[in-house]
């Protein structure tokens, strides 16, 4: 897998997306199957991306933010056919704005997450809204303790907490 910064030509909205290959990105533009999150424009592009640098090997890694799905079309669950690009793009921008309209209404907590979520459900903490990072299994047992919680579409870390 390989990670893409990318950029839409209508609002010039900078996003990032998983895909395969650099061939399949490419294969996916052209068939206009890539959208921007934010305003649903399929004129995408490639942004200018910074390296990844490696952690030094006497430091302790930070688990990147789990990567955004692949842009691909999903099968259409009653005919198995493909949805209409023009679809998926509506779906996708409405969840992406959805997410951007919360977003500045809840605290970060970061790798804090599930106290943080357990906390407000045991009446520990007051109940706010809260976004942060957990494992896949902690995600798991929030929701078999019937706790309510759920991945974003687009993964976001405040800048200051990633360096």
């Amino acid at each position: 897998m390989i990670v893409f910064d990318l950029c839409c030509a209508a609002g010039d909205h900078r996003f990032e997306a998983w895909f395969n290959s650099s061939a399949s990105f490419a294969d996916q533009q052209a068939r206009g199957l890539i959208a921007c999150p934010v305003c649903g424009d399929s004129d995408v592009r490639k942004a200018v991306m910074a390296p990844r640098v490696g952690a030094k090997s006497n430091q302790l890694a930070v688990a990147p933010a789990a990567p955004a799905a692949p842009a691909a079309t999903p099968a259409d669950a009653a005919g198995g056919g493909e949805l209409p690009a023009a679809v998926i793009r509506k779906v996708i921008a409405g969840i992406a704005a959805k997410q951007a309209e919360m977003l500045p209404q809840s605290r970060w907590v970061g790798r804090e997450f599930a106290d943080a979520a357990r906390a407000m459900h045991e009446g520990r903490a007051a109940e706010d809204l809260i976004h942060g990072q957990t494992s896949p299994e902690e995600a798991q047992a929030l929701r078999d303790e019937g706790i309510a919680a759920m991945p974003l579409l687009v993964p976001f870390v405040p800048p200051d907490a990633v360096n």
